[in-house]
């Protein structure tokens, strides 16, 4: 299969592509996923490995939806160290 690389600044111009490829049968991709695989960067020398972005993580809407969490109050709650 051929490919071609697209350069867009709007996403309203992805979201256009994304519609005219129903009807003309081709796919758009993100190139950024397989970029950010094929490196490979580390923190302190701890490699990072990038979860794979097919997983489906429907499931857990309903486990977070309207239980009031927030990012802030997880990380003071369930991410601190204990002394």
């Amino acid at each position: 299969m051929k490919e071609v690389t697209i350069k867009y600044k709007s996403n309203k111009t992805l979201e256009a592509l994304k519609e005219l490829g129903k009807y003309l049968n081709f796919s758009v991709s993100d190139h950024k996923i397989k970029t950010v695989t094929e490196k490979d960067d580390s923190i302190n020398g701890i490699p990072i490995i990038i979860g794979d972005p097919k997983v489906d993580i429907g499931e857990l809407h309903d486990v977070f939806t309207g239980k009031g969490f927030d990012a802030e109050e997880l990380r003071k709650i369930a991410w601190q160290r204990k002394k």
